[in-house]
């Protein structure tokens, strides 16, 4: 059926305006339904539609591709020497410069040099583009808002045995990675189809892990290398230490033998500061510190056994918990062991039981955290037990500030990475505390409730704002914290350090007026 329509118009009218008015509606034409088409009509859901004043002229989508950082060093070489010239024969370097100096064109290129650099110094003296302005507007809004912390993601076990998120690792050079490691530290719990694959998650796509790790046993602790972020190090449950690059997929690169490992699982895996950036060390509750260089995993570089009694003897060793190393303090390393005592060490000492410097005796049970202060190094934070502690390097008789005794047990802690007065504990009861002593120190800032089954790690992002909690059925709850307890506070550093320094002359005044008072 085909409709037409021939409009005609006379000639005289062509050119005249239009003269519209309006007539009620009529059928042109009516073209009833085919019943046999319905059969093909398909319900699709869900179904999104929208509706627009101006209709679609084009769609477009855009894929861009992701940018990919990588650090790479650069290596600076002395050069401008002639051919003839070795820069590395100090008396040829300087005949050469005196004959350069002594030379008028040189004179006169310096002079001109001179008069161009004085103007561009004056030029960034005459103001200052660092300059922060309404500094105390903003620190006032950032004091009265009240402490909070709220849930940005949650990433749970894929697997459907769940084993506890034993450690997190941040990616070094972004805050969108997160590298966990899974395993049942319950003795005797190890069920048959329990996987030993721990995980790397981008947080951008949380319902799927980015890599899976398989390691040979179930990863007790995993830290990526700082200085290269494609490389992670793992100690595992049977004692092996193992490291991966992530380039070149799961399977780890290369793992140590079970004859030179440690004996039990490993707690603490920590990457040196090194040029090569190859080296760690690792602690176990075997009682031993050994050091590695992933290059050459056949056997330790170094050993030192964990006895305080100086005799290096194993069967008298202490079980190490966990393991604590501050980048600035290289040869300095601290020890939180199972019988609630921190052993100091120092690794350039001469002979191992030298090595040993001291220990901190001030829980009742094992000690799950050890940290020191990044503003204040020579002031670290115990976790253990039911409390938290606080301690100065040069009293060792004890700390200078603890937390009340809670009802559930202490499992983890660390300290702000932006302020110094601020540090966070996790409870066996799910709960996550943010102190802040500047404020109060009997009770923490901040309590929340993460979960329902006991936490077990916890992990600060370097910006102090996101901060990462395993549990013991493996989920990790990633936490937002509020301005006000991840913003430097105006005077804070100064405070900090009088409220430390009272705390030492407190604890100094008691521990000298105990024997007077037994006279």
């Amino acid at each position: 059926m085909e409709i037409i329509y021939v409009y005609t118009r006379k000639r005289s009218e062509f050119g005249r305006p239009c003269s519209f008015s309006d007539q009620p509606a009529k059928v042109n034409a009516d073209i009833p339904p085919d019943p046999s088409m319905a059969s093909g009509f398909i319900l699709r859901n869900p179904v999104d539609s929208y509706v627009q004043h101006t209709s679609d002229m084009s769609e477009h989508e855009v894929n861009t591709e992701r940018v990919e950082v990588e650090s790479r060093g650069v290596n600076h070489v002395e050069g401008g020497w002639p051919k003839d010239i070795n820069p590395q024969e100090v008396e040829q370097t300087i005949r050469f410069r005196k004959k350069v100096e002594k030379d008028e064109n040189y004179v006169n290129t310096i002079t001109h040099l001179g008069t161009l650099m004085e103007h561009c110094v004056k030029q960034n003296n005459a103001i200052n583009i660092y300059e922060e302005y309404f500094g105390e507007e903003e620190m006032a809004e950032v004091e009265d808002e009240p402490p909070s912390a709220k849930t940005i993601n949650v990433i749970r076990d894929p697997n459907v045995t769940k084993r506890t998120a034993t450690h997190l690792s941040w990616h070094p050079d972004t805050c969108k990675k997160l590298a966990v490691a899974y395993s049942s530290l319950e003795f005797q719990q190890n069920v048959k189809d329990m996987s030993f694959d721990s995980y790397i998650w981008d947080l951008e796509n949380p319902n799927k892990p980015e890599l899976v790790l398989k390691p040979s046993s179930p990863l007790v602790s995993l830290e990526y290398n700082p200085k290269d972020s494609h490389v992670l190090v793992g100690g595992c449950y049977n004692g092996q230490m193992a490291y991966w690059d992530t380039r070149k997929g799961g399977l780890p690169v290369e793992v140590s033998t079970v004859e030179v490992s440690h004996r039990d699982p490993v707690y603490g895996a920590i990457w040196l500061q090194s040029k090569t950036g190859t080296e760690c060390f690792s602690a176990s509750t075997d009682g031993q510190v050994l050091w590695w260089d992933i290059r050459k995993l056949s056997e330790p570089t170094e050993t030192l056994v964990l006895d305080i009694t100086r005799k290096g003897l194993l069967e008298n060793a202490l079980g190490a918990v966990t393991l604590e190393f501050e980048p600035t303090m290289p040869t300095k390393f601290m020890v939180g062991t199972e019988q609630g005592i921190v052993i100091a060490c120092n690794r350039k000492a001469k002979t191992p039981p030298e090595k040993i410097t001291g220990t901190y005796s001030g829980h009742h049970g094992p000690v799950y955290a050890l940290a020191r202060n990044p503003f204040y190094p020579k002031i670290f934070l115990t976790v253990g037990d039911w409390t938290a502690r606080i301690w100065s390097e040069e009293t060792k008789e004890s700390s200078i500030m603890w937390t009340k005794y809670h009802l559930s047990y202490l499992t983890d802690g660390c300290w702000s990475t932006v302020r110094p007065a601020v540090f966070f504990t996790t409870r066996s009861d799910g709960t996550l505390d943010v102190w802040d002593f500047l404020f109060k120190q009997n009770d923490p800032s901040l309590s929340l409730k993460v979960c329902d089954e006991p936490l077990s790690s916890l992990r600060l992002q370097d910006n102090g704002c996101v901060v990462g909690c395993g549990s013991k059925l493996g989920t990790v709850t990633l936490l937002e914290i509020s301005s006000g307890l991840c913003t430097l506070q105006k005077n804070e550093k100064t405070l900090a350090t009088a409220v430390r320094v009272l705390w030492a002359a407190e604890l100094l005044r008691q521990v000298t007026a105990k024997p007077s008072a037994r006279r």
